[in-house]
């Protein structure tokens, strides 16, 4: 692997340690003892235990850093330049039902900006990662978003609500439009993971609506570091804050904000 930072060291330790107890479950998910956490969004007992290694091998590491996680909340910390933000088990859904589509996300956010995220998905043995400066990596192999500029001969992923969720009616608008012009649009669930795919060129772009800062704060790093754009749809910066996400490279993106914000 290329060197990694004492930084990366430690949130690339916490997502391995967090992913032995996932892989442990994943599965087995007819055995887990599943709550509800609203209509069709679930969280199983592999969901919280994942949060706790996390959050106890982070605080181990820098005692003084806050924490915004998925299932505790924010917690506060004496520095307050540096905040990890934590989603255990992006791609619940997929995990309860078997599907190897789901993944662990950490990030750190430095002064309110994204400054470095580690996005590992344990059924693959994935491992994205990425630092402000250093470049994005998957495994020991450097990333680049793609060089593609035609919009016809282009892959995106997105975001489609599912039960109890607000703004399927504008998804669904958003995706005719982009599958009219594209080569496809995919939904699998995992917004880190459609993040990291696209840092890795796999997708050309993704977009989302009505995200957690959870949700993009590690992958955003990952496609800024392997020269990708990130932004709101709209085309505002607080992406973390704003609910809403668009991510591409240099030479798609005004197409592909152009077809997401036309509403003829």
């Amino acid at each position: 692997m290329p060197h990694a930072s004492a930084l990366m060291t430690v949130m690339i330790n916490a997502a391995r340690k967090a992913a032995r107890g996932l892989t442990r479950d994943f599965g087995e998910t007819q055995a887990l003892q599943v709550s509800r956490k609203g209509a069709a969004d679930f969280v199983s007992r592999a969901d919280h235990k994942a949060e706790q290694d996390i959050f106890e091998e982070l605080s181990r590491a820098r005692p003084k850093y806050g924490f915004i996680m998925e299932e505790r909340g924010e917690i506060e910390g004496t520095d307050n330049s540096n905040r990890w933000i934590v989603d255990p088990l992006d791609g619940t859904t997929n995990f309860l039902h078997g599907l190897p589509q789901f993944a662990i996300s950490i990030a750190l956010e430095r002064d309110r900006q994204p400054y470095a995220g580690v996005v590992f998905n344990p059924a693959t043995d994935e491992l994205f990662w990425a630092e402000k400066g250093e470049g994005a990596y998957l495994n020991d192999r450097r990333i680049r978003v793609s060089g593609r500029d035609d919009l016809s001969a282009s892959l995106f992923a997105c975001g489609l609500p599912f039960a109890g969720r607000p703004g399927r009616k504008e998804a669904l608008a958003e995706a005719k439009r982009v599958l009219k012009e594209t080569a496809g649009v995919r939904r699998f669930g995992a917004a880190a993971l459609d993040l990291a795919f696209v840092a890795a060129g796999r997708f050309d772009g993704f977009w989302e609506r009505h995200l957690n800062i959870w949700d993009v704060a590690a992958g955003a790093v990952l496609v800024r570091e392997a020269g990708g754009m990130v932004t709101e749809i709209e085309g505002g910066r607080d992406f973390l804050n704003a609910g809403s996400i668009l991510a591409t490279n240099a030479e798609i993106y005004d197409q592909l904000k152009a077809l997401l914000t036309d509403e003829d």
